[in-house]
C-alpha cells in the first residue's frame, strides 16, 4: 500500500523551496482573511485560523488536487450564518458559545453528506450550477458581504430585519458616524488598494493589519471611542464533539449543510479541475471530496466553521509557483504557530480593520467582467445572474442557493426542450450543410434530413414531433424519404421512443421511406428493445450522411429530378 498522500506521490526535490515560499507567503494573505470570514460566519475570530490547520492538513492526506486550497471562505460562512440565524433557537446568537456548537454541527453534517455523496459518486452535481448561476450567485454574496460591513466601518450598530431594512437603517444613522472607526476602516481600504496596485507581491492586507494594529495600540484608539477585537483566545485547536449538541440538533441543521454542501461540490470542483487542466494534471472530483469530507469533519471536531475550496487562496498559490500540498501543509504550520503563540498581538486592532478586509472581499466577489461578458453574448443568461444576485442579498443565501439550483436546472431542461433542429443538405462538393428547420426546406427533391440537437424523452418528444411533421407536410416536393439524423441522440426514453414509432408509420402513410442517419450502438439497442427498431426496420439504417444521400440517388422518382 502507498502511504504518500496523492497530492505529493513524484515529488521532486526542485520543487521544496518554490513550495515553502509560496506556504509563507500564503499563510500572510490567509491568517488576516480568515479572521475576517468570522464576522461573517458569527463566530470568534480564532475560529477563522482553525479553518486552515487540521481542514488543510486532512484535505493534503485524501484529497487529489495538487493545489488547491481549503479553509473557511466567505460564501459558505454567508450560507452558515444565513442558515444559524434562520433556526431562531433561543441562545444561538452570533457570538455565543451555543452558535459556535450549531456551525460546527454543520461541519461535521456537511462532512457526511459529503462521505455519502463519494459513496453514491455524486461529483457530478456540481455540474448542475451553471456558470451564468454561479456568477449571479457570488455576485449577491458579495453585496451581502460588504454591505455586512458597512457599519463596523462607520462605527455604527448594525440594523436588524432584511437587508434593505438594515441598509436603511445605516442610511439614516449617518449622524452617528464614529470618525475614528471609520478612519481606521478606510485606511485598511487606502492601504490594501495601493500594495495591490503597486506592490502586488506584499500582501496589503498584513501591511495594513500590522501597521494600524501598531497604530491603535500607540494612541489607545480603544479609549477614543473605536472598537478593538479585545484579548484573543489562542491555543491549539479544540479536540472532539461540539459540546452542549445532541443527536435532536442534528436535522435543525441539516438543510443549512445541505446549500454548503452544494456550494462546497461546486465551487471546489471547478476550482480543483481549472487549476488541474492548466497544469496537466489529471482530474479526480470524486477523490477530491474525499478531501472536502475529512476537512468538513476534522473543522467540526476542531471548534469551527464548515470549509470550503478557495479560488483565491489557489490562484495565489499558483502565482506564487506552488507545485504540490506541501505548500498548503507550510501555510497550517505557520498559522498554527501563530495560534498558538502571536494571537495576544491581535487585541489592540480595531474591528473596522477586519471590516475594511471583508468589504474588498465583498468587492472581490462580484463578478462585473462576468456579468458584461454575459450581457454581451447570452442576454437571456445575464438575467438569470441578476435574478440570483438580488435572491442572494435581499431575500436570502439559502434561498439563492435553491434558487441558482432550480434556474441550473431550467435551464438545462429549456435546452434539452427547445433545441436547434436542421434540416441537412449537400453542397457541390458532397460536404453537409445546415438549414433552420422551417417549413419549406429539404434536403433534396423529394428528401428531408432531420437533425434534432438533443436527446429524445417525454418533454421534448411531442415538440420533436410536431416539427417533424410541420417540414414534412410543407416540403416543396413530395417527400419520398425522410431521415432522422441521430448524430446528436445518444439515448430515448420509451415515451420518446413510442413517438417515434408513431412518426415512422405517419411517413408510410405519405408513402415516405423513413430511415436512420448516424446512430449509435446504445442507441440501436434501446429502440431494439422497445420493438421501435422492428417497425423502422434493419435496412433503413445508415451509419453516415453521404451513405444515405447516395442511396436516395440510387432509388430515384422519375417524376422529380436528382439534382437539388
Amino acid at each position: 500500500m502507498n502511504l504518500i498522500p496523492e497530492p505529493l506521490r513524484g515529488y521532486r526535490r526542485a520543487w521544496l523551496a518554490r513550495d515553502v515560499i509560496a506556504g509563507l507567503t500564503l499563510s500572510a494573505v490567509a491568517i488576516p482573511e480568515v479572521m475576517g470570514y468570522t464576522s461573517i460566519a458569527g463566530t470568534p475570530i480564532v475560529t477563522g485560523l482553525y479553518t486552515i490547520i487540521f481542514p488543510t492538513l486532512l484535505f493534503a492526506l485524501l484529497g487529489s488536487s495538487r493545489l488547491l486550497v481549503v479553509g473557511a471562505d466567505s460564501a459558505t460562512a454567508a450560507v452558515l450564518a444565513a442558515g444559524l440565524t434562520g433556526l431562531g433557537i433561543a441562545g444561538v446568537t452570533p457570538g455565543s458559545p451555543d452558535w459556535l456548537a450549531f456551525a460546527s454541527l454543520t461541519a461535521l453534517v456537511c462532512g457526511a453528506l459529503l462521505i455519502l455523496a463519494r459513496l453514491l459518486r455524486l461529483g457530478f452535481i456540481g455540474d448542475f450550477l451553471s456558470a451564468s448561476v454561479l456568477i449571479g450567485f457570488l455576485t449577491g454574496v458579495g453585496i451581502q458581504v460588504l454591505s455586512g460591513q458597512i457599519p463596523d466601518l462607520l462605527g455604527i450598530p448594525k440594523g436588524k430585519g432584511g437587508w434593505f431594512e438594515q441598509q436603511w437603517h445605516w442610511i439614516t444613522s449617518l449622524s452617528s458616524i464614529e470618525l475614528g472607526t471609520l478612519a481606521f476602516g478606510l485606511a485598511t481600504i487606502v492601504v490594501i488598494q495601493i500594495f495591490r496596485r503597486f506592490i502586488p507581491a506584499v500582501p496589503g492586507a498584513v501591511v495594513a493589519v500590522v501597521l494600524l494594529t501598531a497604530v491603535s495600540a500607540l494612541i489607545d484608539a480603544q479609549a477614543h471611542g473605536v472598537a478593538v477585537v479585545g484579548a484573543v483566545q489562542g491555543g491549539f485547536p479544540p479536540l472532539g464533539l461540539p459540546s452542549g449538541i445532541s443527536w435532536s440538533d442534528v436535522p435543525k441543521v441539516v438543510p443549512t449543510a445541505l446549500s454548503c454542501f452544494v456550494l462546497i461540490i461546486a465551487q471546489s470542483a471547478a476550482t480543483s479541475r481549472s487549476f488541474a487542466f492548466k497544469h496537466g494534471d489529471a482530474v479526480d472530483i470524486n477523490r477530491d471530496i474525499v478531501g472536502l469530507s475529512g476537512a468538513s469533519l476534522a473543522a467540526g471536531l476542531t471548534g469551527t466553521f464548515v470549509v470550503n475550496g478557495s479560488p483565491t487562496k489557489t490562484q495565489i498559490l499558483d502565482e506564487q509557483k506552488g507545485r504540490t500540498q506541501l505548500a498548503n501543509l507550510t501555510m497550517a504550520a505557520v498559522v498554527l504557530v501563530f495560534t498558538l503563540f502571536f494571537t495576544g498581538l491581535l487585541a489592540d486592532m480595531p474591528k473596522a480593520v477586519l471590516a475594511g478586509i471583508v468589504f474588498l472581499i465583498g468587492v472581490s466577489l462580484i463578478d462585473v467582467p462576468g456579468l458584461q461578458r454575459l450581457w454581451m453574448r447570452r442576454k437571456n443568461e445575464f438575467v438569470v445572474a441578476v435574478i440570483t444576485a438580488i435572491t442572494v442579498f435581499a431575500v436570502g443565501v439559502e434561498q439563492g442557493i435553491i434558487l441558482a439550483i432550480v434556474l441550473s436546472l431550467l435551464d438545462l431542461v429549456r435546452r434539452q426542450y427547445t433545441p436547434g433542429d436542421f434540416v441537412i443538405g449537400q453542397n457541390q462538393a458532397g460536404e453537409p450543410t445546415y438549414l433552420p428547420a422551417k417549413p419549406g426546406a429539404q434536403s433534396l427533391p423529394g428528401l428531408v434530413v432531420f437533425r434534432y440537437d438533443a436527446e429524445l424523452f417525454y418533454a421534448n418528444a411531442n415538440r420533436f414531433a410536431d416539427h417533424f411533421e410541420s417540414v414534412i407536410s410543407a416540403a416543396p416536393d413530395p417527400v419520398r424519404w425522410v431521415a432522422l439524423d441521430c448524430a446528436a441522440i445518444d439515448d430515448i426514453d420509451y415515451s420518446a421512443g413510442v413517438t417515434l414509432a408513431n412518426l415512422v408509420n405517419y411517413s408510410r402513410a405519405h408513402n415516405a421511406r423513413f430511415v436512420l442517419v448516424r446512430p449509435d450502438t446504445q442507441l440501436l439497442s434501446t429502440l431494439r428493445a422497445y420493438g421501435t427498431l422492428d417497425t423502422i426496420g434493419e435496412d433503413n439504417i445508415f451509419p453516415t450522411l453521404a451513405e444515405a444521400f447516395r442511396a436516395y440517388r440510387a432509388d430515384p422518382d422519375p417524376r422529380l429530378p436528382l439534382s437539388g
